[in-house]
């Protein structure tokens, strides 16, 4: 079981940082990787040809090992989820009359680029509601998405869990439903992979993507994509040399040729090297698979499970386990009518949350603890009178 991680991290002491769903704090082992990766790049005569692969191949192995993918071959390293989606949605093959399903009010980032797609072949990008009803939720809302999955049904491209306030989608029923209608499922994975577990070989998804600056607890402008079988021959958003066979001969990069790199690493960013966000990167994902990406949510859940419950004796609504995660939730109350008044009213309280639609989104991680908690339960309960 973990302890408390603070002492790991660079937080002040008079802030409750209750928001890693925003952007994680850095690791101080991060932290001075990042500041080594710098010195090495003020003397370029310390970086030789090979350091333009020895990290990344490490990174990729790290990656592979959270995610329990067999071949590190799999993993590209990316600027962005964006990107990473935008790679996907450029390769897979649709037409008029198909459909792509995504959750209603999901990441952007896995939004405009089958918004995008759809418009160009004249496709329909449908967007699924929780809707209404007595049920839970999440219960409600993962079965609306596996009845619109159907015979049109080209992709669905959602989240493991769901940005705005936690809500848990079963990706096993639902890569299920898919494979009946021969869909794609492209999971966005930034909201989830680092805290929550996810296992390439058990889901089976046709493409995983992760920023990195999340649960990953790792730098902006970095992330990293797993991407299956049928996208080994797929077209990359740009050409680059660094992704070409034979690219780590600098002496022959002249001879040009039309072969990859293997498997999907065709996909990598150019300039995907760099010398100091890929070794931050690394050294916060090889921190994260010391301790335990199952390790890391029961940690979660040991020091919310208390307020929760609290919380919900004086009518505030939080979804029922197993349909929420337990490092991001959302939390209403019928008396709450502007969240973001009640954000600021945090705020002042030193307590750093984010309010997303018409929750208030709380994301706690290794570096809090039970009394964070309770310091927004004293909050929360002026809120409302």
């Amino acid at each position: 079981m973990l302890s408390c991680k603070y002492a790991r991290f660079s937080l002040p002491k008079k802030i409750t940082y209750l928001n890693c769903a925003y952007m994680a704090p850095l690791l101080k082992s991060v932290e001075k990787a990042g500041i080594r990766g710098v010195r090495l790049k003020r003397n370029p005569i310390n970086i030789s040809p090979g350091d333009f692969f020895t990290t990344t191949r490490l990174l990729r192995e790290a990656f592979a090992q959270l995610i329990n993918a067999n071949d590190a071959d799999r993993i590209a390293i990316i600027p962005s989820a964006s990107y990473g989606i935008s790679t996907v949605a450029h390769n897979l093959h649709l037409e008029k009359g198909d459909e792509i399903i995504v959750a209603a009010e999901q990441f952007p980032s896995n939004y405009y680029a089958w918004e995008r797609r759809c418009s160009e072949v004249g496709a329909t990008l449908r967007m699924i509601s929780p809707g209404e009803g007595s049920e839970p939720r999440g219960k409600r809302w993962n079965q609306r998405i596996l009845e619109s999955i159907g015979p049109r049904t080209r992709a669905v491209a959602i989240a493991n869990v769901h940005w705005a306030d936690g809500t848990l989608f079963d990706l096993q029923a639902i890569r299920s439903r898919t494979h009946e209608v021969n869909a794609r499922l492209i999971i966005d994975g930034t909201q989830s992979v680092g805290a929550y577990p996810f296992d390439v070989e058990k889901i089976q998804p046709d493409a995983l993507v992760c920023a990195s600056y999340k649960w990953l607890l790792g730098p902006y402008s970095l992330g990293l994509a797993w991407y299956g079988e049928w996208m080994d021959e797929g077209k990359p958003i740009e050409e680059n040399w660094i992704n070409r066979r034979d690219s780590d001969n600098f002496s022959a990069l002249i001879n040009y040729t039309v072969d990859y790199m293997p498997g999907a690493q065709r996909y990598s960013v150019g300039e995907q090297s760099n010398f100091i966000l890929v070794p931050m990167a690394l050294k916060a994902i090889q921190q994260i698979n010391r301790w335990g990406v199952d390790n890391i949510q029961e940690y979660c859940r040991n020091i919310t499970s208390a307020a929760i419950d609290t919380l919900r004796e004086k009518g505030f609504e939080i979804e029922e386990l197993p349909f929420r995660a337990s490092h991001l939730f959302g939390i209403r109350h019928p008396a709450i009518k502007d969240v973001d008044a009640l954000k600021h009213q945090l705020l002042a309280a030193n307590i750093h949350v984010s309010a997303r639609g018409t929750a208030v989104r709380v994301s706690p991680h290794v570096y809090n603890d039970e009394e964070d908690l309770q310091k927004l339960v004293r909050v929360l309960f002026k809120s409302i009178g």
